[in-house]
């Protein structure tokens, strides 16, 4: 392994371990949700759910049948100005307070593709630092099966050269060759 990749490796498994000490509760204060944030979370969670469009899908048709059939006695006529200018009134603070909201979950998503990021390259680190691990072992036991091959090798050459040759028979003649 490379030595940039090595101090890689040990960058992140200092970041891993650094990462373990720090609780919930010990974040520093810039990573901390703020009251702001937590009230653009909730109406972002609110206004997006199927709870939020029922109800005032229920209200604006209740707004709507009651100034047409007169129950509020002219109250919001027919264009429905007021109606409008409540809903326009929704739309421009929903959308900066939905957008706050988004933006927030847009950074713990970077933050969390970025470990995502130092993981794999840690990963891929540790596979690589296995690799070079099983190697030098196969290069081991390919040494000692060399070794025992040559001894082995040795110790059939001596008791070759010990004994004498074997004779060959065929067919009920003896082999003169030695």
């Amino acid at each position: 392994m490379e030595r940039e990749e090595q101090e890689m490796l040990d960058r992140l498994r200092r970041l891993r371990r650094s990462l373990r000490v720090h609780a919930a509760d010990e974040m520093p204060a810039s990573e901390r949700v703020t009251f702001g944030q937590r009230i653009a979370d909730a109406v972002a969670s609110v206004m997006g759910s199927w709870t939020f469009i029922i109800v005032q899908s229920v209200i604006l048709l209740v707004w709507i049948v009651a100034n047409v059939t007169g129950a509020m006695r002219g109250w919001d006529p027919y264009p429905f100005i007021l109606l409008n200018l409540a809903l326009s009134f929704q739309a421009a603070y929903a959308a900066p307070v939905i957008m706050m909201s988004q933006n927030r979950q847009q950074d713990i998503d970077r933050r969390a593709a970025e470990n995502d990021y130092r993981i794999n390259v840690k990963a891929e680190l540790e596979i690589e630092l296995l690799h070079e691990k099983i190697d030098q072992l196969r290069e081991q036991e390919v040494l000692k099966l060399t070794e025992a091959v040559m001894r082995l090798t040795l110790l059939l050459d001596r008791a070759t050269s010990e004994t004498p040759p074997p004779v060959l028979e065929l067919r009920g003649v003896v082999d003169p060759a030695p």
